[in-house]
């Protein structure tokens, strides 16, 4: 990677680390900036747009690693009830790790600032979008009918992440312990896996 792909990607991932726990109104580019390391110049040149910018590709970058790291330990499982569950397992192990500091790196982005910027509001709606799609493909593979995986695949992602934010907000990991005994009964329903 060259010398300003390095630049460019260090002041993504600071992005993205500091939306995870502030959101986007909670960072400022100053932090991101002293969180990368890199010159003030080089945010303006790779990221003429700024902030918005900047934190849109933030959150395309964020959810593309979590979702690789995600389907690591999805795919590891030989069912997918198995692998809804060990996805919650992690989830939680994280959240712990993190004093319930870290949570979705896309969540907070699109709960408090989606709404009012359509840079973030696409990159937020992209992020979800492939969970989505990865996850219906999964059902599809498992042998469930296109509509009803596509169906589950809403409800699956829906059911972690708002396990995700509940576990933030009550500082306890039971609401992902609660889905994850929740995925079989749903994948068992008639057309599921």
């Amino acid at each position: 990677m060259r010398k300003g792909e390095q630049t460019r990607q260090r002041l993504v991932d600071a992005a993205a680390a500091l939306l995870q726990t502030r959101g986007y109104y909670g960072t400022g580019i100053n932090q991101v900036i002293a969180e990368s390391g890199a010159p003030r110049g080089s945010l303006y040149f790779h990221f003429p747009g700024g902030k918005e910018e900047l934190a849109a590709s933030a959150v395309r970058s964020a959810g593309r690693r979590w979702q690789a790291a995600l389907l690591e330990v999805f795919d590891a499982e030989p069912s997918l009830v198995a692998g809804v569950d060990a996805v919650c397992r992690y989830l939680a192990d994280n959240l712990r790790d993190s004093g319930f500091d870290d949570g979705c790196p896309v969540a907070t982005v699109a709960l408090e600032s989606a709404p009012t910027s359509q840079p973030l509001h696409e990159a937020c709606a992209e992020v979800y979008a492939d969970w989505q799609t990865y996850v219906s493909e999964r059902l599809v593979a498992g042998g469930v009918d296109a509509e009803r995986a596509a169906d589950m695949a809403t409800a699956l992602v829906a059911l972690v992440e708002g396990a995700v934010l509940l576990c933030k907000a009550h500082r306890s990991v039971e609401p992902l312990e609660r889905v994850a005994r929740q995925a079989a009964p749903l994948l068992a329903a008639p057309g599921g896996s």
